[in-house]
């Protein structure tokens, strides 16, 4: 049996905190700061370096989809996670139709 393949969510992007965020920050109205003691105000810099969309996970379905043998061990020839390739394929692609 074959090890599973799980390709995690996890991003490498940090997040970087920008001037404009901290003047904001500095010239917010502090006299709301206290209205909810459950969720306090919290500093551009406590965010700084975060990481961006750690625990997302897009919603999946399930299809079928017939591709030429020749895609197929391409795919393959690449190591496990031939499906997942398939899925970052297309939305890469996506992508780069959506920006333009």
């Amino acid at each position: 049996m074959s090890e599973a393949y799980t390709k995690t969510n996890s991003a490498k992007k940090r997040l970087n905190v920008s001037e404009e965020t901290k003047l904001a920050y500095d010239s917010r109205d502090q006299t709301r700061d206290n209205m909810d003691p459950d969720n306090p105000v919290m500093p551009p810099e406590s965010w700084e370096g975060a990481t961006i969309g750690k625990y997302y996970r897009p919603l999946k379905t399930q299809i079928s989809v017939r591709i030429d043998d020749e895609i197929l061990d391409w795919l393959k020839s690449k190591g496990v996670g031939h499906l997942t390739r398939i899925n970052d394929i297309l939305r890469e692609k996506m992508m780069n139709e959506r920006r333009t």
